[in-house]
């Protein structure tokens, strides 16, 4: 009919129709494949709470009105509601409930807030110690009067209990104790409701702690929902056994777009691929949890596409992973129309990965590598191409949409790519200042001047959009972080200014040059530069920059001399205040064959400096991934052959992923293989020029051990050597609730990375060998190090592939 379930929270416009017809017959809507579908509202001020009550009062029933019916429109029927003190839905708000049951949304109650009853009604209610052991009274009186209140309409009502403000309920897992509180519980629900326990529905979180409590094999009556969680970033943490997977047992999950908690919260903007929901989500369906997804959205704003996603997914699971693509079309044209569709769907999908590479709050000047694999400048520059074409298209769209394609698409790009170029800027000041570069006080101020624009994109978001519509719903701080918790204001990153000599200095830097001794200057204060470039050869062609610099405050005029024909420069002179980039190549043609050092002459301010320009100009015939001085870097999604069973089989799935795309195996839930002729398999042809031990590094997305056993496991060989078996899970013997270091750094890096050693291999080609051994494995990357590979945050860009 037109209507986007967005149309009132992204001001999407209502396409008007003058006739509505229904083709004659008997239609049949499928029912859902999830029995409840919802969302949390949570963490929810400074930004969701101070605009609720600009606009609305607070979150009384005029605003929840609001959700109810976004609910409605995407499929939904299920809500943990905005609990944050000193929310209380019920209490604050009579008519809360009352509508919600009208508008058929069924209400709950989050993990840590039992029998119907907000977290801050305990406090009003002035009951004492939140102790079951000492104070139970108390609590089965405050308890039944959320029962009480409920009446009638339709909710879950969340069982069991934990400690007083989202904490562990006690220092050891207390199962009887916890058997006792559900057993009186549900007592206090068949008293109250007139009926049995089991005819009113019920949810028990296995959230955190209370994990340990169902690893000791607590498990609740069959009719409660056992609800399980990810670990507050996406990876599901618990599946049900197969033993437990019952006809009649009921299972759900809680999933998070948003956390406030360790490493660092993540609260500003959406960091969550869809094609990561759809991978842990069907991972979920298929190990049979299917009567209740629940995700975490934080403000709800601006979480819009992924929250369509997965209330999509949550009614429909018959969707494949090469459906994915499609997905961001159609979603796009529901927005904004047919016309600019594709192009919308192309830019959400790379702002989507690149913004899920590492969350905006956990980023540093140090996150992506400068000197190594032009790392920090190639993430600048897929920014700056997205921002382009965001507002390429902004320009082309009618006025009528402009307001709706702003919120959903162009300002989250043009805040995220603004951030990264200020750490960037952040890290050359540093970098530079080191250097004794001038161009060091120009970074300084180059952050200062993003720092600033990043408060003027939140203004504009709150002031000029639909007239002030939307004020404080992007004031969540983001700069600053230096805890799990929010800084609170935005800090910008340090920066250096240096002092610089009145007259030009030359200095240059060499791309992937060796180091220069002394850390660059001499004991008298000298500059030191690199002496030699790494190794070009005649397959790779390499092109390699020296980078001029400027340690002076006057113009620096320099020149740059190859001393052999075969040595080709993008300019051999220049003049310049700051920094300038001169790229080096081989006229292949004209060197000579073998192995062979050439050099150039650097000049400038009354210095002369010789930098090596070594070849190799003899390489055999090569193909599949080509070593690039001695590293071979190749996308999971790029095998040249693989190999399925009769039941099982290897899933591309577009975008998911740091780079490109990754592979996992289908049916999410099959049984272990071994690796063997028969096993599924995946390979990659490859190249190396030097024989030798070589490190293969497989980029995994950050599993947990949802089975709970020793590991899931992949298996790995280079040729026809005896296949490697690698636990993937290995050493994660502390939880991640505990804010285990292996936890951390996965979550954090959005990577897991695990190697295998393969000795003694022969120059030439070589076929890398994949094995399943168990599902849920996600590989992104592999990286094949001969001795070569340098530090960097993603991993060197894919190798060249040649055709046999």
């Amino acid at each position: 009919m037109g209507v986007s379930p967005w149309y009132w929270w992204a001001d999407v416009p209502v396409k008007k129709n003058d006739k509505i017809y229904l083709q004659n017959g008997r239609h049949v809507s499928e029912g859902p494949s999830v029995k409840y579908r919802g969302i949390f509202l949570n963490d929810e001020a400074p930004a969701l709470t101070n605009w609720a009550k600009e606009k609305f009062g607070g979150f009384n029933h005029v605003f929840y009105e609001k959700v109810y019916e976004l609910l409605l429109r995407n499929k939904a029927n299920y809500l943990w509601p905005a609990m944050w003190l000193p929310n209380a839905f019920s209490a604050d708000d009579p008519e809360n409930p009352r509508v919600a049951d009208e508008y058929g949304i069924v209400i709950s109650t989050s993990h840590h807030e039992p029998m119907m009853r907000s977290h801050h009604e305990w406090s009003r209610f002035n009951g004492g110690a939140w102790n079951y052991e000492t104070n139970k009274e108390k609590l089965r009186e405050f308890w039944r009067g959320g029962v009480k209140r409920m009446g009638n309409y339709e909710s879950a009502v969340t069982v069991g209990m934990r400690g007083d403000g989202d904490e562990g309920m006690s220092e050891h897992t207390a199962v009887d104790l916890m058997k006792t509180i559900i057993a009186d519980q549900r007592q206090i629900i068949a008293e109250e409701t007139g009926k049995p326990a089991k005819e009113t529905p019920q949810v028990w979180a296995i959230y955190k702690e209370v994990q340990d409590y169902y690893d000791k094999g607590m498990r609740v009556d069959e009719d409660i929902i056992t609800l399980f969680s990810d670990d507050n970033w996406g990876n599901i943490r618990y599946l049900p056994k197969k033993e437990d997977q019952t006809a009649k047992r009921k299972y759900g999950m809680y999933y998070h777009f948003d956390y406030v908690g360790a490493p660092v919260s993540y609260r500003w903007h959406n960091v969550t691929q869809i094609e990561r929901v759809w991978e842990q989500m069907n991972l979920t369906y298929e190990w049979g949890v299917r009567d209740l997804w629940l995700v975490n959205v934080g403000d709800l704003k601006p979480m819009e596409f992924p929250i369509s996603f997965f209330l999509y997914y949550a009614w429909d699971t018959n969707m494949k992973a090469s459906d994915l693509p499609n997905y961001y079309v159609n979603w796009a044209e529901q927005q904004f129309g047919a016309d600019h569709a594709q192009e919308i769907a192309q830019i959400m999908s790379l702002y989507n990965k690149y913004n899920a590479r590492r969350t905006p709050e956990m980023l540093t000047p140090d996150t992506y590598s400068h000197q190594n694999y032009r790392e920090a400048d190639r993430v600048i520059e897929e920014f700056n191409q997205l921002l382009s074409k965001s507002k390429a298209i902004y320009e082309k769209l009618p006025k009528s949409h402009k307001s709706a394609f702003y919120q959903l698409v162009h300002s989250p790009i043009e805040m995220s790519a603004n951030l990264n170029e200020m750490y960037v800027a952040a890290r050359k000041n540093k970098l530079y200042a080191e250097q004794g570069r001038a161009s060091a006080n120009s970074y300084a101020e180059k952050v200062k001047e993003l720092f600033l624009k990043d408060a003027e994109l939140t203004r504009q978001f709150h002031e000029e959009l639909e007239g002030g519509k939307w004020n404080h719903m992007m004031s969540q701080t983001h700069i600053g972080y230096t805890s799990w918790n929010h800084p609170p204001a935005n800090k910008m990153p340090a920066v250096s200014y240096v002092q610089t000599d009145s007259s030009a200095l030359l200095g240059f830097m060499v791309e992937h040059g060796l180091n220069p001794s002394w850390g660059g200057f001499s004991v008298e204060g000298h500059g030191l530069f690199s002496p030699a470039f790494s190794r070009f050869d005649n397959i790779n062609k390499q092109s390699y920059y020296l980078e001029m610099y400027n340690r002076g405050g006057g113009i620096l005029n320099y020149s740059i001399e190859p001393k052999n024909d075969w040595i080709k420069l993008s300019k051999k002179e220049g003049s310049i205040r700051y920094d300038e980039k001169v790229y080096v190549s081989i006229d292949w043609d004209r060197a000579p064959k073998g192995k062979a050092t050439g050099a150039i002459l650097v000049k400038g301010a009354g210095k002369e400096y010789t930098v090596e320009v070594p070849i190799r100009n003899n390489l055999p015939k090569a193909s599949g991934f080509v070593e690039n001085n001695g590293v071979v870097s190749i996308e999971a999604a790029r095998f040249i052959r693989k190999s399925d069973s009769k039941d099982i089989s290897w899933t591309v799935v577009p975008n998911l992923g740091r780079t490109s795309s990754s592979i996992t195996i289908e049916p999410a839930n099959a049984e272990r293989q071994k690796p063997g002729e028969n096993a599924p398999r995946v390979e990659y042809e490859f190249t190396i020029f030097d024989g030798g031990d070589l490190k293969v590094e497989a980029y995994l997305s950050p599993i947990q051990n949802y089975k709970k056993n020793e590991g899931l496991k992949y298996a790995i060989a280079i040729d026809n050597e005896e296949p490697h078996i690698v636990n993937i899970n290995e050493g994660e013997v502390k939880p991640d609730y505990e804010y285990a270091e292996w936890w951390s750094k996965s979550v954090a890096d959005h990577i897991k990375k695990k190697t295998s050693v393969h000795r003694a291999v022969k120059p030439g080609k070589h076929t890398l060998k994949i094995w399943m051994v168990d599902p849920g494995v996600v590989f992104q990357k592999f990286v094949i190090d001969a001795g070569g590979l340098k530090s960097s945050y993603l991993g060197p860009p894919e190798s060249i592939n040649l055709k046999p």
